[in-house]
């Protein structure tokens, strides 16, 4: 892979075969819920269970997100559990990092589970009119 132009290629053929935007959301969700764990206590709210959990669940998030990137073939068990790991941050982890990580995970987490491996590429409406142009021209 020579240049910036080979890097560029194989990184597209890489995301392509992935669930790419959803294992980063949920990672980054799961992140963005360690981050403000370590909020000042002037910020912090303390709701619910501020022991292991509160950082274990984040972790779990953030594992399971890179977990879809890199083994993507196992990604409805990873998105199933990445909600429910989600939702569980609500109680333990400060409203789920004060509502951001909680919607990154559950956004990530729902492109997760969306994402159809086997899909064709979507074409343009451009793309299809000149089809359509093409077909009907002698």
């Amino acid at each position: 892979m020579n240049g910036p132009d080979g890097f560029r290629s194989a990184f597209r053929r890489w995301r392509a075969d992935r669930p790419f935007w959803g294992g980063l959301l949920l990672a980054l969700g799961g992140a963005w819920i360690l981050l403000t764990m370590k909020a000042s206590l002037k910020v912090v709210l303390h709701v619910g269970m501020q022991g292991l959990a509160g950082y274990l669940l984040p972790a779990l998030m953030v594992l399971l997100g890179l977990l879809t990137l890199f083994n993507p073939a196992q990604r409805l068990f990873y998105s199933i559990t990445g909600i429910l790991v989600t939702l569980g941050t609500w109680v333990t982890s400060n409203l789920g990092g004060f509502f951001v990580g909680l919607l990154l995970g559950a956004v990530g987490s729902c492109l997760v589970f969306g994402w159809l491996p086997d899909q064709e590429p979507r074409r343009g409406r451009r793309q299809r009119r000149k089809e359509a142009a093409a077909a009907a021209a002698p």
